[in-house]
């Protein structure tokens, strides 16, 4: 059996600048809060 949790059952968000879905990563482990944007494009659309 693998380690960890499958992708679907990952938490997703709505990115405000393009409306697709998309869902946690490592990296944003620690202020998956603070996340409002799927990538820097959308940020910098969005500014």
């Amino acid at each position: 059996m693998p380690n960890g949790v499958a992708k679907r059952d990952l938490p997703t968000k709505t990115c405000p600048a393009c409306e697709r879905p998309f869902t946690w990563r490592k990296k944003w482990a620690r202020d998956w809060d603070s996340v409002v944007y799927c990538s820097d494009a959308c940020r910098k659309k969005r500014l």
